[in-house]
């Protein structure tokens, strides 16, 4: 029996956390770690690096298109055509990684994310720089496809850890990904987004030499075959979708106003934000990398969704009404840990919904409906602090979780195909 390991602030009382942390992560013999597939770590250095080349980007774009005249409402729908781009072409991306496999696809979109940079960087008009995105974000389809290749390698009792495990890359990427870009914006306004683009090209020749092909040639010959036939993936997914878009507006408009309510609660700097991100990040690759696996093992992946949804919307709307460090830290480490559970556990129920021959498929149509989202969130919540108060996007975002787990428990288990 393994021991329990203290998991709360040392401002919380002793005695209840106790039974909660045995009731989770005391395992028996057959809850063990499985190895690793052969295969994965490429599979999740490939992911990395293609978040830390989207974190280096992501940061500077707006004062880059700032710098050819671009308005507000220019920067924003800059931002928009990179989502709505990947809305359309991360479905078909994946269902073409269920024909033709998943390798690829992914070189195909590790290459398109490097023409993007490139182009992005030697723009010198403001439509040059939305050819850009919308090139990036129409081959944007890689961590579908990723997630996809991790689905294919484990069965689904692993799927739920395996995808934590991958998860956690996304920690990585948007750590490094903005230091990175930091350091080489010191070069010029344009290096960052050659250096984005050379870290593309370095990830698809580690792709080319090193990533193994999980699609069978049985399955995609069936996908093939079987293309035409049955209702879309879509149908059955849409319950997740409705899930995963409300709880990823929640989640992206906490990112995009949080540095807002910091500075005027509580007075931190540019590099005093940067740090709880940097904590929240490392929090994250923890509970996806280590804490998810013993979850699911005791509750289930679709009980620890839920949990997660109920963190989530628990932690924005204390955030809301935090005025002191305890109680902003109680907010962030309940809101941190529940993103860190709903994530994972709502790629692994998509990838469970669908039959074999359509999971590329599915998992490319959650990216594009969340990266809609992560457009919908950072608006709505601008909005919301502007014209209402600053904890608005916050009591907006606990609502929008809390009407997120009500569309989550309409959604079953994963089905067997």
């Amino acid at each position: 029996m393994s021991k329990p390991i203290r998991l709360v602030p040392p401002f919380v009382a002793d005695g209840w956390w106790i039974i909660v942390v045995k009731k989770v992560f005391t395992r028996s013999e057959k809850t063990a770690k499985a190895p690793l597939p052969q295969g994965f770590a490429t599979i999740w250095v490939t992911v990395a690096l293609d978040l830390v080349g989207f974190g280096i980007v992501v940061p500077i774009l707006g004062r880059y298109a700032e710098r050819f005249g671009a308005s507000g409402l220019e920067v924003g729908l800059l931002f928009a055509s990179f989502s709505l781009a990947q809305l359309v072409c991360a479905p078909l991306l994946g269902r073409l990684s269920d024909r033709i496999g998943r390798k690829p696809v992914i070189m195909i979109s590790l290459l398109g994310t490097a023409v993007g940079s490139f182009v992005t960087g030697a723009a010198g008009a403001l439509w040059v720089l939305f050819l850009g995105r919308i090139l990036d974000g129409a081959s944007g389809a890689s961590v579908a496809v990723a997630q996809g290749a991790v689905t294919d390698l484990a069965p689904p009792s692993e799927r739920p850890r395996l995808l934590g495990l991958l998860g956690a890359a996304f920690g990585v990427g948007f750590v490094v990904g903005p230091a990175l870009g930091g350091l080489a914006s010191l070069g010029g306004e344009h290096l960052p987004f050659f250096v984005a683009g050379t870290v593309a090209l370095i990830n698809a020749g580690v792709a080319w030499f090193r990533l193994p092909e999980t699609r069978p040639a049985r399955v995609r010959d069936e996908a093939r075959m079987r293309s035409s036939q049955g209702t879309s993936a879509k149908i059955r997914l849409w319950g997740l979708a409705l899930t995963g878009f409300t709880a990823i507006v929640a989640f992206s408009g906490f990112e995009a106003t949080f540095s807002l309510l910091a500075g005027n609660r509580f007075n931190l700097t540019e590099g005093g934000i940067a740090a709880i991100f940097v904590g929240i990040g490392a929090v994250l690759v923890v509970v996806q990398g280590i804490l998810i696996a013993p979850i699911n093992a005791k509750l289930g992946t679709q009980r620890s969704l839920q949990i997660g949804l109920v963190l989530n919307s628990a932690g924005l709307i204390i955030l809301a009404f935090a005025e002191s460090w305890s109680i902003l830290i109680i907010a962030l480490s309940f809101l941190t840990v529940g993103q860190g559970l709903v994530a994972p556990n709502l790629s692994t129920l998509v990838s469970g919904r669908v039959p074999d021959h359509r999971r590329g498929e599915a998992l490319g149509f959650q990216q594009g409906v969340n990266a809609i989202g992560r457009v919908s969130g950072p608006a709505l919540a601008g909005i919301l602090y502007d014209h209402v108060s600053i904890g608005s996007p916050y009591l907006v975002g606990g609502a929008l979780c809390a009407l997120a787990l009500l569309f989550a428990v309409g959604v079953g288990e994963q089905e067997s195909f």
